[in-house]
């Protein structure tokens, strides 16, 4: 574990310690630097140094933190309204079935199975949640994989290979060749090379490397400007250096983003729905509580009685056995009440969620995601990768026109390394003429880069070797083509991507090349050309070949004077493609090269010796002739534009947050329509660090503007920043990512996105999703997805919602009235777990609404039942509640209902008096009760009284029918929220009518399999006994139906007045 936070901080670069505290080494010189670290870069540290500084500083690694402990973790899944609920009626059942069991009987088995139930689904509901949870710190186990793991050190004067990067301390003197990865924070000290150029996108967000200097900048300069520093986790693309280790561990850049990462994973929400369930969870225990007491005062007489002696009640006469009871009843009404099949069906449906997300590149990480995707309402995206390809491509080429003073213009399509994806407008094919051919030889020679292709298969994508730039110009020579005449034999054996760039290198023979350095800004290579003479060929920053140019050569190939006006023609050309925040490369050439015509790469040539000190290659690169330059730029997803249209039109603001520079990302903002191409955007683009100097006031003021906002040069903090105010006042945020510097915000925001293929395994770790495809608008997709899902979600809780009041309204008819209990515990659970469920889940199979993405994101506030939605759910609660008390009051008290006969079975009427009054059977004179048939069953009374205990299974088994069968005719209402069933029949979603049939057939398995139904206590029913139950169910259709009618005919007037209430709370 890294000692960060022990010992004395000197030199601590940490953005949140007071001025004093830390060390800017990058506004310091290198002298300057030496001294303050006490070394010099040529001795290094000594032994005895390291020692003293690892005592204070610890060494070079990110910290451990320790997680929740597997106890807490598991104590936190019953933090949670519903499960309370269900753990407490859990322990009661139990108790109570220990407490029967003392009697013994068959009974007993039917007592203990409703608690172990519901203690089962509590253990599988914590187990799920605690391997969820256990999974949320590997974004910081991820961070740690991307860290060096050895370096070169200079110490004691003696080069040490492959030291290991965690023993490096402040003070270090660090040798960097291409291909390393950078150990800890440093300042270079010096180039060995004549450049250095690291990539270092992943934690800063810009899209090309990045040169670096030994020159000191601002002290106030934010991450981008610090050119003379290297950081953690970074890597050298290109050149070698010695650097000055300044920063290690936590203290580093990545060890700041670690910091932010796991502070963003302490301060996650619930998602919306989960706040929707907890206070529906708040207002059940109270509604629970309230009928639990009302229960218990109504029939208090029973158990509780006393005479009044002297005005004052006494002699009280309590019976236990009567009390525990309507005790019972009270767990019975908690097991009504409570959905316990909710949490399965809403994991399932957003399981389900997860595979059609899938099927559109979208891959979910964590389920909740699926539904908070929904009410999405600001996606943050980043720019580079998500927005762009991130892959260079050339899209504009200017080339010498046939007369003096002119240039021809060509547009280069294609936004990728795909030689195919795209061709070039106007373009002469095989017939390219002389100064085509000598642009294209430049970019194809003059070039270091490869493209390959990755994966065989025929959707495999390319990618590049090398410096973005090159491998871009290297693709546009592919696009260019050869001219007819070299076309045959050049190509032949070769089985890669750029056959015409080998064409080109085979057909000219590079013998030396002249590095690109900073000075010069440029690159040259010296061939041996067709013709017998040394060509060299160059490319590089458009001024300076200018400068250094004193011909044009034009398109026939010949070559004339460089003059002021032609000079300016080309600057035009050239800051027309800059404004357009393109970066523009130029291609000269020189075939006179007297000190070079006998060269062909040998030591031994006097020649070589000018190649050997950079400093003669501005000399060598003189009197050029200029023949054409090409702006290249990381282009838009094609596909982008018509995805923003899409978040306009559903409500959702578009924001982009970059690491680049403010001229690119804004002219890719306005590609992509974020803005329009003419629109003024000074109040809508914003630097990161312009961002954070405004008032708190003017940072919320400035956030809620309508439409798309730019924050360029944004640094991590800055992310976050905007992510946490965006959520401070009431928005959903989708923020994307692919880099390091994106994985804090991405923890912290609603819903992290990162980029399948260019995603770093870090931002991939800390998000909720994946694309599988980078692509922009698959995050359209899946919010119409999320929100269908949600739609489905609500139907289905609708459903079990008023499922539920209906059991509860049966259970508390039943103990008003006096009846003998209905329905027992143990099958209320079956009803509420097995039964409910398939239907429940196949609601979740709703098709969506053609016009779900042209509706505005509903507000994480609203409630997922409306007041209207539960008037009509009680009003069908209320029904169910007469229809299961309804039918067990007729099997007892008539022969016939409704033209059905019922006295096939032999049982006894009585009257509804007797009935309510069962308890007081024992005094009756001459009451007898006859046997009666279930099945091959016989039931026959020694106690007439039993007729209202075992002798009610019969009633008890047609009230279970009754409610498992409105249940499912329930389902169908719940296809929509307000359609009728004749605009939206039940084949729309053939899965539910599955689902139905799924659960008339458990339900026909316990009441026909003796076993099963020994354990529910209930018992095979005749034919005349399903026509009752069909009877008494059916009309459940009709009622809904006239409520939903009455729904249509005043949705308007409900829409109004919702509303007012949402702009009265607001205000």
């Amino acid at each position: 574990m890294g000692k960060g936070g022990h010992g004395k901080r000197e030199i601590l670069g940490d953005d949140n310690e007071p001025k004093g505290d830390y060390y800017a080494a990058w506004s310091k010189d290198v002298r300057e630097c030496e001294e303050k670290f006490q070394v010099r870069k040529e001795h290094g540290l000594s032994g005895d140094d390291v020692e003293k500084r690892r005592q204070i500083y610890g060494p070079n690694e990110l910290e451990k933190h320790d997680g929740p402990s597997i106890m807490r973790l598991i104590l936190d899944q019953f933090n949670d309204t519903l499960v309370r609920i269900l753990l407490v009626a859990a322990v009661v059942s139990f108790v109570l079935a220990w407490y029967d069991g003392d009697e013994g009987g068959e009974m007993e088995i039917t007592a203990f199975v409703e608690p172990l139930v519901i203690f089962l689904i509590l253990i599988v509901n914590a187990i799920v949640g605690v391997w969820q949870e256990n999974n949320a710190e590997k974004a910081l186990d991820a961070l740690k994989e991307i860290q060096s793991e050895h370096a070169t050190v200079i110490r004691g004067g003696k080069k040490v290979a492959s030291l290991p990067a965690k023993e490096l301390v402040p003070g270090d003197i660090v040798e960097l060749r291409v291909g390393d990865k950078v150990p800890a924070d440093m300042r270079v000290l010096s180039l060995i090379s004549s450049t250095l150029r690291v990539e270092q996108g992943s934690l800063t967000g810009e899209s090309e490397a990045v040169s670096k200097t030994t020159k000191a900048v601002s002290e106030d300069v934010d991450i981008q400007g610090k050119k003379c520093m290297v950081f953690a986790g970074t890597t050298v693309v290109n050149g070698n250096c010695i650097c000055l280790v300044t920063q290690i561990g936590m203290h580093t850049e990545i060890g700041k983003v670690h910091s932010q990462i796991h502070e963003a994973s302490q301060s996650e929400d619930d998602t919306p729905l989960k706040k929707k369930l907890n206070e529906f969870g708040e207002v059940l225990t109270a509604i629970i509580g309230v009928i639990c007491t009302l229960v218990w005062l109504i029939n208090v007489k029973y158990f509780l009685s006393w005479e009044i002696v002297d005005g004052w009640p006494r002699n009280f006469k309590f019976s236990f056995e009567k009390c525990t009871y309507y005790f019972e009843i009270a767990v019975a009404l908690a097991v009504a009440a409570i959905p316990e099949g909710l949490p399965a069906v809403i994991t399932t449906c957003l399981a389900l969620g997860t595979r059609k997300m899938a099927a559109k590149n979208a891959l979910v990480r964590k389920l909740p995601s699926v539904e908070t995707l929904g009410c999405t309402t600001v996606i943050c995206s980043d720019k580079t990768g998500t927005l762009t390809t991130n892959q260079m491509a050339v899209s504009r080429l200017y080339a010498m026109s046939s007369k003096p003073h002119d240039v021809r213009s060509f547009d280069v399509q294609g936004t990728s390394y795909d030689p195919f994806d795209g061709k070039i407008q106007n373009w002469p094919g095989g017939q390219l003429d002389s100064n085509l051919q000598m642009i294209a030889k430049i970019a194809a020679i003059c070039n270091d880069a490869d493209v390959e292709k990755a994966g065989q298969e025929i959707s495999g994508h390319y990618v590049a070797n090398g410096m973005p730039t090159e491998a871009a110009l290297k693709v546009m020579v592919e696009k260019m083509g050869l001219p007819n005449e070299i076309v045959s034999g050049l190509s032949s054996g070769y089985d890669g991507v750029l056959r015409c760039s080998y064409a080109w290198n085979k057909l000219e023979q590079r013998i030396a090349t002249l590095e690109f350095d900073r000075d010069r800004k440029s690159m040259g290579v010296i061939v041996n050309s067709r013709s017998g003479k040394k060509t060299l060929l160059v490319k590089g920053a458009v001024e300076t070949l200018l400068d250094r140019s004193s011909f044009v050569q034009l398109l026939d190939g010949s070559i004339v004077e460089m003059d002021k006006e032609f000079k300016e023609v080309i600057l035009k050309s050239l800051h027309q493609m800059s404004s357009s925040a393109l970066r523009v490369l130029g291609f000269a050439y020189k075939d006179d090269l007297p000190e070079f015509a006998t060269y062909n790469g040998d030591e031994d040539h006097p020649a070589h010796q000018l190649l050997l000190n950079p400093a003669n290659y501005s000399s060598i690169e003189s009197r050029l002739v200029f023949v054409g330059l090409a702006g290249l730029r990381d282009p838009p997803r094609k596909e982008v534009p018509e995805a923003i249209d899409d978040c306009r039109t559903a409500g959702i603001r578009v924001m982009v947050i970059t690491g680049d520079n403010k001229e690119t990302a804004e002219a890719i903002c306005r590609d992509i329509c974020v803005f329009g191409r003419h629109e003024n955007i000074t109040s809508r683009s914003l630097t990161g660090k312009e961002f954070m100097e405004l008032s708190s006031r003017d940072k919320q003021s400035h956030l809620s503007q309508s439409g798309g906002l730019l924050f360029s040069r944004a640094e991590p903090r800055h992310k976050q920043d905007i992510v946490r105010l965006l959520k401070d006042s009431g928005e959903v945020v989708a923020m994307t990512g692919d880099g390091v510097n994106d994985a804090p915000a991405l923890k912290l925001a609603d819903i992290g996105i990162a980029m399948g293929i260019a995603g770093t395994e870090v931002a991939k770790e800390a998000s909720d999703m994946v694309l599988a495809d980078d692509n922009f608008s698959t995050i359209v997709a899946a919010v119409g997805e999320g929100r269908s899902i949600y739609n489905n979600m609500k139907a289905f809780i609708r459903y079990m919602i008023s499922s539920n009041i209906g059991e509860v309204a049966s259970i508390f008819l039943t103990a008003a009235i006096g009846i003998p209990e209905g329905l027992i515990p143990v099958q209320l659970l079956w009803v509420n777990l097995v039964t409910d469920g398939p239907p429940a889940t196949a609601l979740g199979f709703n098709p969506p609404d053609k016009d779900i993405m042209k509706k505005p994101p509903r507000r994480s506030d609203d409630s997922l039942i409306s007041p209207w939605i539960l008037f009509r759910y009680l009003v069908i609660g209320s029904y169910v509640g007469l229809a299961t008390v309804g039918v067990f009051i007729i099997w007892y008290t008539q022969s016939s209902f409704l033209g059905i006969d019922l006295s096939g079975d032999g049982h006894s009427l009585v009257t509804y008096s007797q009935l309510a009054n069962w308890g007081q059977c024992h005094t009756w004179q001459n009451f007898t009760a006859s046997p009666f048939t279930a099945g091959d069953q016989v039931f026959k009374f020694e106690n007439p009284c039993d007729y209202f205990q075992t002798g009610k299974i019969k009633a008890m088994t047609l009230s279970l029918s009754v409610l498992v069968a409105i249940e499912m005719f329930n389902s169908l209402n719940a296809l929509s929220e307000d359609g009728s069933l004749i605009t939206m029949p039940p084949w729309v979603n053939p899965w539910l009518l599955i689902a139905m049939s799924i659960s008339f057939g458990l339900h026909f398995l316990i009441l026909y399999v003796p076993f099963l139904a020994q354990i529910f206590g209930i018992v095979p029913l005749s034919v005349n006994e399903w026509l009752l139950v069909l009877a008494v169910s059916l009309p459940v259709i009709l009622i809904d139906e006239v409520l939903k009618f009455v729904g249509r005919c005043t949705s308007g007037v409900r829409r109004s007045d919702a509303r007012r209430s949402s702009k009265h709370k607001a205000e």
